[in-house]
């Protein structure tokens, strides 16, 4: 999906019941009137993956280079991009204190798929009443859910 004038908003969210455990994740595409959902999840993971995930789905689905307003709950994300990543990166991939980035396969996949785009971060609230934060949400929940009851033979 990509939208006329290659400007596209993105919400993201990931959901984990437990932390590790059963997690969901979702991404909201818009452009113009026509949007797209899209979730999934994984049967053991954590929370801060499955924030890392909606947004590497949400911008790898756009098939072109875009104009991206990505709207997260995560600060961890956000913060990550914005502030982390390009020490972590000019670090062989360590923190300040010379440890491993946890999430470091999440971390490479989120920046080749920023490198095509223009992408403007933006923090909400979670659970603050946000329309689009809300609805995803709700699907990443739903993802984490149908995740946690294909592990219950019950």
């Amino acid at each position: 999906m990509s939208g006329r004038g290659d400007s596209v908003e993105l919400y993201t969210d990931g959901a984990c019941l437990g932390n590790p455990g059963p997690g969901g994740w979702a991404a909201l595409l818009r452009a113009g009137h026509h949007e797209r959902e899209l979730s999934g999840g994984e049967a053991q993971t954590t929370n801060n993956r499955m924030e890392l995930m909606a947004a590497i789905a949400g911008l790898e689905a756009l098939k072109r280079p875009c104009s991206v307003e990505l709207t997260t709950d995560s600060q961890y994300v956000k913060r990550g991009v914005e502030e982390w990543m390009p020490r972590w990166r000019a670090n062989g991939w360590r923190t300040s204190d010379r440890q491993p980035v946890k999430n470091r396969d999440l971390w490479e996949r989120l920046a080749a798929a920023l490198a095509a785009h223009r992408v403007r971060w933006h923090w909400v609230k979670g659970h603050a009443g946000h329309d689009d934060n809300e609805r995803v949400d709700a699907l990443a929940r739903a993802a984490a859910q149908a995740c946690a009851a294909a592990e219950d033979p019950a």
